[in-house]
């Protein structure tokens, strides 16, 4: 499957903490990030990671693209509520991707958490039994 790693400046080191935490699971699965998270993800923990632009150069962008396109199976997208960023908007349009595709999303580490222990039970197998890479 391929997941999508997106993380706010204020939420960087908590998405780093959590791809370390979990990266025997994330090391069987394809993953994707914007610029500046996958170069700091793959930096600290060695999992290869296709990057796009940065969040504000547009990689959010590139990542609502592959959604609407089915290649995106699961997004973690920490979200930093305090501080809502200019790009609320690219925000707001990744999250209604998901609901339309049926991509399962994690916002925060307590649903990140849950996403990626079913991810590692084989509850999202679904995914591509309902959506075949063509």
């Amino acid at each position: 499957m391929t997941i999508a790693l997106i993380a706010h400046d204020a939420k960087k080191e908590l998405m780093i903490q959590f791809c370390t935490a979990y990266s025997a699971v994330l090391s069987r699965h394809t993953l994707c990030a914007t610029g500046t998270t996958g170069k700091q993800v793959a930096s600290a923990t060695n999992l290869p990671i296709k990057r796009f632009l940065s969040g504000s150069q547009g990689g959010g962008e590139e990542i609502a693209a592959r959604i609407s396109c089915n290649e995106v199976d699961v997004l973690l997208f920490f979200r930093d509520p305090i501080n809502p960023k200019l790009d609320s908007q690219t925000d707001m349009n990744l999250l209604r991707l998901c609901d339309v595709h049926n991509v399962p999303v994690a916002t925060n580490i307590a649903t990140a958490e849950a996403l990626i222990l079913a991810l590692e039970r084989g509850d999202l197998d679904w995914r591509e039994i309902g959506n075949p890479v063509m």
